[in-house]
């Protein structure tokens, strides 16, 4: 069997009184697309930020199998390794694109700048290294020197797409990628995120309240509410067949809309 990508367990995060979630396990497989959903202030984002590191929980672990074979509790890392594991392993893909790109620096400098970060030195590869994953993320190569702040909405986040995924990371967390942008645009951008996932075989923990999203993008779904996993299972299953109360109501309503 095995060793999960990723490891959560009895993870447990309190604002004061407020539950942010409490006792949550599961496991992620190397290439598997985990979609976590529910209403605002189901305690979905303070999942994502306690899974990628950038919250520390109040009880409970994350473990996570590095490269060299070895599985490490994050909190045992140091902050070098954190920031390193974070800039080289994983990715993060922020709703607001500007949360994630540093508007001021050219396109190709965004996406050079998570070379450099890793040790790459040598101009002319993060620059030809750039405008490939440009083309990839179906920008035009010609854009290469253009700021962010140029670009529109779907281009800002094809753009912060690439930037984290030229260090190949094996995972990447991703909190709402569509959210906010026009219907058109998110078909587009969600059919390139299914592409680059099948083809570079990510692990993916996905965080939306659109369960067309969940359907598309995930093999298996976690339904929270009020901090808490209510249900999980296969997407399909889960969708089709759902048996928590508080799912069916989230289904139905989709249907209804």
């Amino acid at each position: 069997m095995s060793t999960p990508l990723l490891q959560a367990e009895d993870l447990s995060r309190f604002y004061g009184g407020r539950i942010g979630c409490r006792d949550v396990s599961f496991s992620l497989d190397v290439g598997e697309v985990l979609a976590i959903v529910g209403e605002s202030g189901s305690g979905k984002t303070t999942l994502l930020n306690l899974l990628s590191g950038r919250l520390a929980p109040d009880a409970g672990h994350v473990r996570y199998a590095m490269r060299d074979g070895t599985t490490r509790d994050l909190l045992t890392l140091t902050e070098a390794e954190r920031r390193h594991l974070a800039r080289t392993d994983w990715g993060f893909v922020h709703q607001d694109a500007r949360e994630g790109l540093r508007m001021n620096v050219s396109a190709g400098g965004n996406i050079g700048e998570r070379l450099m970060g890793i040790g790459d030195r040598h101009y002319g590869n993060i620059r030809e290294a750039a405008r490939g994953w440009l083309s990839r993320v179906e920008i035009d190569e010609g854009r290469l020197d253009d700021k962010p702040t140029a670009f529109s909405g779907g281009m800002r986040q094809r753009l912060q797409i690439a930037r984290n995924l030229v260090t190949a990371p094996r995972l990447v967390f991703m909190d709402e990628p569509t959210g906010g942008l026009d219907v058109s645009v998110q078909a587009r951008l969600l059919d390139l995120i299914r592409s680059l996932v099948a083809d570079l075989g990510l692990a993916v923990v996905l965080v939306t309240h659109d369960l067309a999203v969940a359907r598309l993008l995930s093999h298996r779904i976690m339904v929270m509410k009020a901090g808490e996993v209510i249900e999980t299972g296969l997407t399909d299953r889960v969708l089709d067949d759902p048996q928590a109360p508080y799912t069916q109501l989230l289904v139905s309503s989709v249907l209804a809309a």
